[in-house]
């Protein structure tokens, strides 16, 4: 962690995601992806928690959430 600041990412609720790809399509850094047609994963290394992908998910199964300490 550097230096003890939080940062934002992205978590999706897999059980509840659609995989409509939504947040793909939003995704400026291409953080996250369909996982074989059921879920979207986030890859954590690239999210910056910028939330366009929690705004734009029609199920509002994503959830930006502080990790870090």
């Amino acid at each position: 962690m550097i230096s003890g600041k939080k940062r934002r990412k992205a978590a999706v609720d897999p059980g509840a995601c659609v995989a409509c790809g939504c947040c793909v399509k939003v995704c400026p850094l291409q953080a996250i992806e369909i996982v074989r047609g059921i879920t979207a994963r986030v890859k954590e290394e690239l999210c910056v928690g910028c939330g366009k992908c929690a705004r734009e998910c029609p199920a509002s199964v994503i959830t930006i959430r502080e990790v870090g300490a």
